[in-house]
Order: C-alpha cells, then sequence, then structure tokens
C-alpha cells in the first residue's frame, strides 16, 4: 500500500498501519494449524446435526472466482457438507466464471440456483453510480450478490451460510475512499434517486441492520468462514481445481465479471488513481505468498492492454445502452465520494469499533 491511500499512517520505521494490524491483531489470532482444524470441526458438525432431514444443510454463493470455487470444493469434498449453490447473475459474467461454474457443479454433482437480476434495473442503477462519480462503481453488483444471498436464505429458512471470505488474501482491505461499503442501502436509494430513471421494483436490496441483525438474531442465519480455518494458498488451490475440475485461471482477483475487470482494471486506475492490486498484492505479500519485489514488478505493469481497453469500452457502452463519448465524458467527469450522498457511516464507524472490541472485526476498514 501507498500514499494512494489519503489516510494511510507510516511508523518510525517506515510500516504501515496495514501490515501493523495484520502482526498485532490478525496473525496471532488466525489459526490454520491442529486448533484450527479443531475449530471448523466443530462448526461442520452443528452444521450437519442442523441440517438433518433437509435436502441441504448449508448455503454457498458461487461466482466463479478461486475462493468460492475452492470453498465448495472443500465443503463437499473435505467435510463432507451437502451445500446448494447459489449464484446471482447481474449480466456480466465472464465466459471463464460460466465455464468455472458449471464445471463446479457438475463435478461435485450438486444443486445450483441462479438468480438473474432485473437487466433494466440493473443497467439503469449502474448508470446511476456512472452518473453520481464515485469510485464505488461495483456496489450495483456487490449489493446484489450478498442481498440476494441473505434474502434467499432467510426466505427460505437456510441456517448456515458458507462465504470464501479469507485472510489469506484479504487481510489487507481496500480503504473505504476507493471501494464504499456496498451494503449502505441508503447511500444506494440516495444516488439512484438523483441519477436514476427507474424505481427499483425487484432489484435485490438489504441494509446491513437488516442482515447484520435482523437475519442473523431474528432468522437465525450464520455465516461461516471455512477458509480462515485451513491452510489456503491461492496459487495452490488454484492448480488444485484445475487439475481436479479443469477449472479456468483469470488474470487477476475479482476478473471473473467482465465489469469487475473494467472497472478495476482501467475505470479506477484512470480516474482516481486507485490500484486495488496494491491491496490484494499487500495480503499475499503479508501471508508469504508473493514476495514485495514481484509485486513491485507487477504494479509496475498495466493489468489491461490497450487493445483490451479499446474492446471493453466499447462494450461497456453498448451493455448500458449508452454511446462511447457519453462514457467518456463521465470518465472526464468530476471526481466525488461517498461523503458527497447521504450515508449511514456513524452507524457503520460505531459497529466497527463494538466488532472490533469483541475481537469479531480484526482487518483494517476506514
Amino acid at each position: 500500500m501507498d500514499t494512494s491511500d489519503s489516510q494511510i499512517v507510516f511508523d518510525d520505521t517506515g510500516k504501515c498501519e496495514y501490515c501493523q494490524n495484520y502482526y498485532s491483531n490478525i496473525l496471532p489470532n488466525w489459526h490454520t494449524d491442529e486448533r484450527g482444524a479443531r475449530e471448523i470441526q466443530a462448526q461442520i458438525d452443528r452444521i450437519k446435526r442442523d441440517g438433518e432431514g433437509k435436502p441441504f444443510d448449508c448455503l454457498i454463493g458461487l461466482s466463479g472466482g478461486v475462493d468460492s470455487s475452492y470453498l465448495v470444493y472443500i465443503a463437499k469434498e473435505k467435510f463432507g457438507l451437502r451445500p446448494l449453490l447459489y449464484h446471482v447473475d447481474a449480466g456480466w459474467n465472464s465466459q471463464e466464471a460460466v465455464n468455472n461454474i458449471e464445471k463446479l457443479v457438475d463435478g461435485l454433482n450438486l444443486d445450483l440456483f441462479t438468480e438473474v437480476i432485473n437487466w433494466p434495473e440493473m443497467r439503469d442503477l449502474q448508470l446511476s453510480f456512472f452518473k453520481a462519480g464515485v469510485p464505488h462503481l461495483d456496489t450495483p453488483q456487490d449489493h446484489a450478490f450478498f442481498a440476494g444471498l441473505y434474502n434467499f436464505a432467510a426466505k427460505n429458512k437456510v441456517k448456515y451460510i458458507l462465504t470464501g471470505a479469507n485472510f489469506s488474501t484479504e487481510c489487507v482491505r481496500e480503504p473505504l475512499e476507493w471501494h464504499y461499503h456496498a451494503s449502505d442501502l441508503r447511500q444506494l436509494h440516495d444516488i439512484q434517486n438523483r441519477f436514476g430513471t427507474r424505481k427499483l421494483k425487484s432489484f435485490p436490496t438489504a441494509g446491513i441492520l437488516k442482515f447484520k441483525l435482523f437475519y442473523r438474531f431474528v432468522k437465525g442465519v450464520r455465516v461461516v468462514k471455512p477458509l480462515n480455518y485451513i491452510p489456503f494458498f491461492k496459487e495452490a488451490a488454484m492448480d488444485e481445481l484445475v487439475e481436479r475440475f479443469g477449472w479456468q485461471r483469470y488474470p487477476h482477483k475479482h476478473y471473473e465479471s467482465r465489469f469487475t475487470r473494467f472497472y478495476e482494471g482501467f475505470w479506477l486506475r484512470k480516474k482516481f488513481g486507485y490500484d486495488k492490486r496494491r491491496a490484494h498484492f499487500s495480503s499475499l505479500i503479508l501471508t508469504g505468498q508473493l514476495a514485495r519485489d514481484d509485486a513491485l514488478v507487477k504494479i509496475a505493469q498495466s493489468p489491461y492492454s490497450d487493445e483490451q481497453v479499446r474492446q471493453d469500452f466499447e462494450f461497456i457502452s453498448t451493455k448500458l445502452g449508452i454511446e462511447q463519448s457519453e462514457l467518456q465524458a463521465m470518465l472526464d467527469g468530476p471526481n466525488r465520494t461517498f461523503r458527497d450522498f447521504k450515508n449511514i457511516m456513524p452507524i457503520m464507524d460505531l459497529g466497527a469499533k463494538v466488532l472490533r472490541a469483541l475481537g469479531i472485526q480484526r482487518a483494517i476498514i476506514r
């Protein structure tokens, strides 16, 4: 990480707060040894007991990326669970993502439920975020993904959601000025009300209070993160998926979505000077999966060729139903932040402080 995170703090030795937090708060409490195995096995046993007599015992959101794909694999093969796979089609799946999902479903003989988002609503909401000039353009997709997953679990009385969230590749989180909380429903509605042209009638929504409090304490939905309890190394996981299922690799984290590839690989870097690979590579450096010198070489290289940019610029414009000149005008337009729109940051800050005090939240989010 560097000063493209405007709030970053370095100590007298030049060590940044992300590194300090990793060594002080994450690493001492992150157990992938026998202790971790015992802890996750206890949770797995509980999931199996509660799922007896039911067609499936847990729900897993599957994007086709490495984290969720590997989670599905070990849930079935290592832990013997009977998950129902859940996928949100927001209109931007890459062919690699589609192929990976199909190969896992067929290879593991699992059932898949796909929720297809109403495209006119999705398109209008994404255009609203473009017009707003904020860096968190992926909020419409991200919100649809987690809201759809939680809503489905609550509606169908699924008690356990397994997620691919993990410290191994995500111990350094993107600063909020780069990627604001997708769960802030107040902000999503404010941006849509200002710039949108239609009401969101079927688009899945769930505010943070709903999925953090109502779904958890009233509906009894629990989130389990198995990858935090086992040795999980990105390259080894991908190798195993390739060998076992013929799984297809993709260049960078989150590039299983064609929109996210364009947004992270080009738009965010060009318009705001934010490169999410800094956070991704920093996580891999801290967890011993990438040498810092190698990361510096990678970060100096563009993740996107000029020809890819040209092709995707045309593709994104066409799919959103606008001229390339309109998309270019939004790229050249004024930059704004989440603070320029209604938000629930005071509640978020309070919740983060409580979670950190309880030892539940360990990564820096600010």
